[in-house]
């Protein structure tokens, strides 16, 4: 991503912060004459102590100077978690990781991370890597998911996967905001590889492939870890519920472990179980 693009990319999250801060949340009065949703930018500037012209070229994607502190202050202002903040900061002053190779091929998966995969026997289970692209999965993932085996290696993009198939549409009660932790996620690795040209291309090709994921991208939301519940309802075992625990896997590939874990209120570890013995 060059400069341009990095400024715009901020441009964007700083508007979709700024419309969800509401004026009494930050000690304002709303007032009755308000023609945007959030904060005005003039808001944003008196908060976090800066000119309003100065914030409003930070917000048009402008090519100023900027200073860890008044970033800082802005953040602050924007009441931006601390993912959110590490995306501000790498994208305003360039502090994102180095950019590792890919491989090209289909990469290995440590024994020793399917071992455990295998003994969360219950548990469905995807490691992905940055690009969000499916390296390794459990039985019970194939079960609930997708037989993602049946799927060549080059279109097992997980997120792609989540907008193509209508099996996965389905399977989430509400998938907009199943999708949106996704997004989340991979908004983050954006932010991280900034210097990865990979990730515009693709943002590009999702955009124009499904109407619907521009709006969901344009949201704005960061997160390297949400924890979730959320509720399938699988065409074969029904309601389920799971816990979702999105942990990085320590290494010099950068891996993540999705673990949906059955929330132990219901039933879903028994329909399991059953779906499983059946198939």
């Amino acid at each position: 991503m060059d400069r341009q693009a990095r400024l715009a990319a901020l441009s964007v999250f700083l508007k979709a912060k700024r419309a969800k801060l509401l004026p009494e949340a930050v000690g304002l009065i709303p007032g009755t004459r308000r023609r945007t949703a959030g904060l005005r930018r003039e808001e944003v500037a008196q908060l976090a102590g800066v000119s309003t012209t100065w914030y409003t070229w930070l917000e048009q994607g402008r090519d100023i100077r900027m200073s860890a502190s008044v970033l800082e202050c802005i953040a602050a202002a924007l009441r931006l978690t601390p993912d959110e903040r590490k995306y501000l900061f790498a994208l305003a002053l360039e502090t994102a990781t180095g950019v590792a190779p890919l491989e090209e091929t289909q990469p290995e998966i440590a024994p020793s991370l399917r071992k455990i995969m295998d003994e969360l026997r219950y548990c469905p289970t995807i490691i992905t890597d940055r690009r969000y692209e499916i390296l390794g999965w459990n039985e019970a993932a194939a079960h609930v998911f997708l037989d993602f085996e049946q799927i060549p290696y080059g279109q097992r993009n997980l997120l792609r996967l989540l907008f193509a198939r209508k099996e996965l549409r389905r399977l989430a009660v509400n998938w907009e905001h199943f999708v949106r932790g996704y997004l989340a996620i991979f908004r983050a690795y954006y932010g991280q590889y900034l210097e990865d040209d990979w990730y515009d291309r693709f943002l590009e090709q999702m955009k124009a492939a499904y109407p619907e994921f521009g709006p969901l991208w344009q949201q704005s939301e960061v997160q390297s870890a949400p924890e979730v519940l959320i509720e399938f309802r699988h065409a074969k075992a029904g309601k389920m519920l799971f816990n979702l625990t999105s942990l990085q896997v320590q290494g010099s590939a950068d891996l993540r472990c999705s673990i949906y874990t059955p929330d132990p209120d219901s039933a879903t570890e028994q329909k399991l179980q059953k779906l499983m013995e059946r198939e």
